[in-house]
């Protein structure tokens, strides 16, 4: 039986504990003999829709200047970026991951190297939304997405 109860926390209190106590004192009601172990994780969040739309405008402008299209602006930083050696049956293979399955955290730190590296490697700049820039740049690449 898994069983799946959602904690949060905020300013070192415990929101809705009675609830979360009396469901927890129910599970285990229900529990057969035997050994069980309970796991906590934190939730992580996945990639917001922003992240991606930011994403994608950052990709549109570097297809503008260089000529490349988007998609394969997004293979070439997802192979860049996203690259590891995994060992299948004794074997070392290097895997590509996507974007979608990033944590938000995981995703900032994928598009700060995006920005990173389009301004070493291709001379863009690319703005932050709370950049002063950021509308004019919206601007001009939001059609094309």
């Amino acid at each position: 039986m898994l069983k799946t109860i959602r904690i949060i926390k905020t300013n070192g209190e415990i929101q809705q504990k009675e609830s979360i106590l009396n469901r927890l004192e129910n599970l285990f009601r229900l529990l057969p003999n035997g050994e069980h172990i309970i796991t906590v994780s934190k939730q992580q969040k996945r990639r917001s829709i922003e992240q991606n739309r930011l994403m994608w405008l950052y990709f549109v402008c570097i297809e503008h200047e260089t000529g490349t299209s988007k998609e394969t602006v997004h293979d070439y930083y997802c192979e860049l970026f996203l690259r590891k050696s995994i060992t299948i049956n004794g074997k070392n293979v290097i895997v590509t991951s996507g974007t979608s399955k990033l944590t938000t955290e995981q995703f900032t730190d994928f598009l700060n190297k995006v920005q990173t590296d389009a301004a070493s490697e291709f001379g863009i700049s690319l703005p932050n939304p709370d950049d002063l820039r950021w509308k004019e740049f919206e601007e001009q690449y939001k059609k094309f997405l």
